[in-house]
């Protein structure tokens, strides 16, 4: 199982006039080798063996490969750094916490020495959070945060400003209240995502029960979580299905490691980060196409669900200035059975265990597997594992965003209502009313990957109490929301994420407002929005490369501006322009929106009339803008 590098024949982002047929179908790309490797590397120089059984001396890793492998299934040092005096852990324990759902940060902001403190994320399968759940976060923010909860764009929540003398006390509240932080970062499975709405229908409720097992599945399962954070009591919520058991144990295809603590990740886990969705067809909620793997529901002509088309190797991060680096979209793999997905996810994740590069992290998620075999040898190496053949890809609906706002009927005689959350931070007033909502009606609650929340199981008779009591919060009706809103999303950026280049949360609110304001120059109505994302620097986190205006930090106050997304979030953005300084971006935007405006096909949306356009008549169109302006 080598995972021999091609050529050296770079993608760039540079503007091209033309949509690349990779951009809407994610086609292979090509990424270049090792550093001081030509075309030939071997399998040695690329990746690591995933098991101690297979050690070679010659095999070249990165210093989290050791990390893990050292650290006895994510115990040491961990554990010794928990109970040191010290306000932070040390650079290994570093790389294990995040494993248990933690990254150490510090608040850039504070002068002088650093200001450790830690920000918790949980794992909340297709965003399920049970009312016990709910209640015990929005206690925990209060008493040991900063006062404020956050939805994030993989429904969970992120609870910034622990202290790390309380990491013990907040985790373990988590995990006695049906939660868990466990595998929400590091190198393995992340939360699996799913549609939020809790519609009583075959598909969806399918879908999410999918994204359940897929999530059990590939939780860690040394024991080292329950060893740290509640001294070795495995508390479980519910009894995991008999079909997980079965998928996970099964090594008929000598995908496992024999006697392993760890029996599909062995002592190495992972080469990076893993992402899965599943959804319906024409479901995009979820950005499909942007995950690891991509997991759709395929039903008969009577609405009950027979199986899975499967999409593999998207990925939003990259580096600046680093080409090699890139976003892109999954490409088809096939389809599966229903009662053969649990196998399939299995052998696709082992694939790339076995292949993905080790060596160098900035190469090492599925993506770049992808784009060095092609998709063709992938799903060669991926039957191996799953022991049969993937069949034809199905015909499915067109895909199409769904954000699951306002009052809907579930289809069991109660209501959802889907609230508006700007940038899925909850505080003050808001996080207190709906609080209050959700302890009063004893509600469970959903994440929707947008960032909102949704109350669910709602009786006819408390709709009017609980609008009443939002509107008195000053949560506006999704109808009374500018669409611009309504579509947008921002990652947290400063102050405490150390990657930040500039502001993305804390900015996105007065950037909409001068969109909407060159809206109304130049003529564009109330009713009519782009989808715009803004991150703090090229990870991706807010999938700025889906959006028909992507903002991406790239220094102080300054962003890269990609275009070219859909309203579906089915064709990758990209850079149209570099370094544009905050206070500069009407300078691009007045032109671009108006010409859009003035020539635009019927219906035609930003991002489909910035492709049909090409970049290269675009940048012109600016420039001219640039020229008469000086002139008046």
């Amino acid at each position: 199982m080598s995972a021999a590098v091609g050529g050296a024949e770079f993608h760039g982002f540079g503007g091209a006039a033309q949509l690349p047929r990779s951009r809407m179908l994610g086609r292979p790309l090509r990424v270049a080798p090792p550093a001081g490797g030509g075309g030939n590397a071997s399998a040695a120089s690329i990746r690591a063996v995933s098991a101690p059984s297979k050690k070679d001396a010659t095999v070249k890793r990165s210093k989290v490969e050791i990390i893990k492998e050292n650290s006895n299934f994510l115990r040491y040092p961990l554990n010794e750094e928990l109970v040191s005096d010290a306000p932070n852990v040390n650079e290994n324990a570093v790389q294990l916490i995040k494993f248990h759902g933690s990254y150490q940060q510090s608040d850039r902001e504070v002068r002088g020495q650093k200001n450790y403190s830690f920000m918790l994320r949980t794992k909340n399968p297709s965003g399920k959070v049970p009312n016990q759940t709910y209640l015990a976060m929005d206690t925990l923010a209060d008493e040991f945060g900063i006062g404020t909860l956050r939805l994030t764009t993989r429904q969970t929540f992120q609870l910034h400003g622990v202290l790390k003398k309380n990491l013990k006390t907040v985790i373990s509240t988590v995990i006695r209240n049906m939660g868990s932080t466990l595998g929400a970062c590091g190198d393995l499975n992340r939360n699996v995502l799913a549609p939020a709405a809790p519609y009583v229908r075959k598909d969806i409720q399918f879908a999410q029960e999918t994204a359940e097992n897929i999530a059990a599945l590939l939780a860690p399962q040394s024991g080292a979580y329950y060893d740290l954070w509640v001294d070795g009591e495995k508390i479980m919520s519910a009894e995991e299905p008999p079909e997980v058991t079965a998928a996970r144990n099964d090594n008929s295809h000598g995908t496992n490691f024999p006697d392993s603590p760890e029996p599909i990740y062995g002592t190495q886990y992972l080469p990076r980060k893993f992402k899965i969705a599943v959804t319906v067809g024409g479901d995009n909620s979820v950005d499909i196409l942007t995950n690891d793997i991509g997991v759709v529901v395929v039903s008969d002509s009577a609405g009950e669900p027979v199986g899975f088309n499967l999409y593999v190797g998207g990925g939003m991060g990259r580096t600046h200035r680093v080409e090699t680096t890139f976003p892109r979209l999954a490409d088809p793999l096939g389809y599966v059975p229903k009662e053969d997905i649990l196998y399939a996810i299995k052998a696709i994740v082992v694939t790339q265990r076995d292949n993905g590069r080790r060596d160098d992290r900035r190469y090492s998620r599925l993506k770049y597997l992808l784009d060095s075999w092609g998709i063709d040898k992938f799903r060669a190496e991926a039957e191996k594992y799953y022991g049969k053949k993937f069949e034809e890809f199905r015909p499915q609906p067109e895909w199409q965003f769904n954000s699951y706002l306002g009052w809907q009927e579930q289809g069991d005689g109660k209501l959802f209502y889907g609230v508006h959350v700007d940038n899925g931070r909850l505080g003050g007033q808001v996080k207190k009313t709906l609080r209050e909502i959700i302890e009063k009606y004893n509600l469970d609650v959903s994440i929707t990957p947008n960032q909102n929340l949704i109350l669910c199981g709602v009786e006819q008779a408390w709709r009017e109490p609980i609008s009443a009591a939002l509107a008195q919060a000053g949560l506006l009706e999704p109808k009374d929301v500018d669409l611009l809103n309504i579509t947008s999303m921002a990652c947290p950026a400063l102050p405490l994420c150390p990657l930040a280049q500039t502001e993305a949360e804390r900015g996105i609110l007065p950037i909409l407002k001068r969109i909407r304001a060159v809206f109304n120059k130049v003529g564009i109505k109330e009713e009519e929005s782009v989808v715009v994302r803004i991150t703090g620097c090229p990870n991706g986190c807010a999938r700025p490369y889906m959006a028909e205006v992507g903002f991406v930090g790239d220094g102080p106050n300054s962003y890269q501006i990609w275009l070219g997304g859909t309203p579906n979030q089915t064709t990758l953005a990209e850079t149209f322009m570099n370094k544009v300084k905050l206070q500069d971006i009407e300078k691009v935007l007045e032109p671009l929106f108006s010409y859009w405006h003035s020539t635009r096909q019927e219906g035609e949306s930003f991002g489909t009339f910035t492709n049909r356009m090409g970049f290269d008549q675009l940048k012109e169109v600016v420039n001219k803008w640039a020229e008469s302006a000086a002139a008046a």
